[in-house]
């Protein structure tokens, strides 16, 4: 895997996890409005790595790295915290059930941390 593999990654996660966002708290976003929109700049930055990825390489690999690891920094909290919300009997916004929404951000933290590790290695000089 290499930085192709990550920038596609980023392009996957970038449009998915925005929708995926909305569709959970269509009806709830009201009642916290950060909670709703930090997954449209979590899209934006690594939509943007991506595109600095496919413009140059090399250039653009620190750019899709620090997505990733922004990206890293919000799926981190989140998946545990919905692990607490499970722990305490709380119901997800979302309209599938609370163990589902755990399901969804555990693949996607695994995800990310992949999406992380394959920014950092080295690019070879015929990619760039």
């Amino acid at each position: 895997m290499d930085i192709r593999f990550s920038k596609n990654l980023a392009i996957f996660l970038g449009l998915l996890t925005p929708l995926l966002e909305t569709i959970r708290r269509w009806n709830t976003w009201l009642d916290d409005p950060p909670a709703f929109f930090d997954d449209f700049i979590l899209g934006g930055l690594l939509l943007f790595g991506a595109w600095r990825v496919d413009k140059n390489a090399l250039r653009g690999q620190r750019f899709l790295s620090a997505a990733w690891g922004f990206a890293c920094g919000m799926v981190y909290p989140s998946f545990f915290s919905q692990l607490e919300h499970i722990r305490l009997g709380e119901a997800d916004p979302a309209p599938i059930s609370s163990e589902w929404v755990a399901v969804i951000k555990g693949i996607g933290f695994v995800l990310v941390i992949v999406g992380l590790i394959t920014s950092l290695r080295k690019i070879p000089d015929e990619v760039s």
